[in-house]
C-alpha cells in the first residue's frame, strides 16, 4: 500500500490554510482531509454519499473493517454508504470482481470480512479467478453460479465503473473515504504519536466532513 502521493497532496492542500469548523471537530485541509480538485456528482440529491475505496489485498483496509462496521451501525440516517473496490493495476481486477460478485449474489454481509481474513490471516493466495472460485466453494458457495456471476455482463460493468471512479476521485491509496464527491480522507492522516492509527479521530473527521457536506444539501 502506497500513501506517499496521498501525503504529498495533503501537504500541498495544507498550504491553502483552509479550515472547517463543525460541531464534531475543527478540520484542516491537508492535515485531516483533502479537497477533491474536481468535485464529483453523487447518486443522491438528498443524502450525503460516503464511498469507501478499498482493496481486499490491502492490510490497512482489513484493519479498518471493525471500526468501519461499528461506525456503520451508528451512521446518520441521511448518509448513503457504498464500498468501491479501487483499481490501480490489472492485478487488482480479480478481487474487484470478487466484491461485485458477492454483491450481486447477496453475500457481502456473509463473506466480505471472510475474504479479508483469508488473505491477511490465513495468507491464502486469492489472486486469480480459479483460486477465488475454489475458495468460495470451500465456503459453501455454488462454484458454477459464482463463476458465471463473476464473468457476467453486470459484474464487467461494475468493475469498469470502479476503474473510472478510482481515476475520477484521484485515489492514490487505500483505504480512502470520499465524502459527498467533495472531500477525501484516510486513516493514514490520523496517526497517533506512536504512528498507529487513531480510528476514533478518523471517524470524527468523517462525521465532520459529513456535517459540512450536509450544509450544501439543506439536510438535517
Amino acid at each position: 500500500m502506497q500513501f506517499a502521493h496521498f501525503f504529498r497532496r495533503a501537504l500541498l492542500a495544507a498550504g491553502l490554510g483552509l479550515c472547517l469548523t463543525t460541531a464534531h471537530a475543527q478540520l484542516t485541509a491537508g492535515k485531516d482531509y483533502i479537497n477533491l480538485r474536481t468535485p464529483q456528482p453523487t447518486d443522491s440529491s438528498s443524502k450525503v454519499e460516503v464511498l469507501e475505496f478499498f482493496w481486499y489485498g490491502c492490510p490497512h483496509c482489513s484493519n479498518l473493517q471493525p471500526a468501519l462496521e461499528a461506525w456503520l451501525k451508528r451512521k446518520p440516517a441521511d448518509v448513503e454508504f457504498k464500498h468501491v473496490p479501487a483499481v490501480f493495476q490489472e492485478s487488482w481486477v480479480p478481487l474487484t470482481r470478487t466484491y461485485y460478485t458477492l454483491e450481486a449474489m447477496g453475500l457481502v454481509d456473509k463473506l466480505h470480512r471472510e475474504v479479508f481474513a483469508a488473505l491477511h490471516k490465513q495468507r491464502l493466495q486469492l489472486r486469480d479467478a480459479n483460486a477465488i472460485f475454489d475458495w468460495m466453494a470451500s465456503k459453501g458457495v455454488d462454484r458454477k453460479k459464482f463463476a458465471d456471476t463473476y464473468n457476467s455482463f453486470g459484474v464487467n460493468g461494475r468493475t469498469q465503473r470502479s476503474i473510472e471512479l478510482t481515476k475520477k476521485f484521484d485515489i492514490s491509496g487505500t483505504p480512502t473515504l470520499a465524502i459527498d464527491g467533495k472531500y477525501l480522507t484516510s486513516p493514514s492522516l490520523t496517526l497517533k504519536a506512536d504512528r498507529t492509527i487513531d480510528y476514533e479521530r478518523f471517524f470524527q473527521v468523517v462525521d465532520g466532513l459529513i456535517a459540512e457536506a450536509r450544509k450544501t444539501k439543506g439536510s438535517k
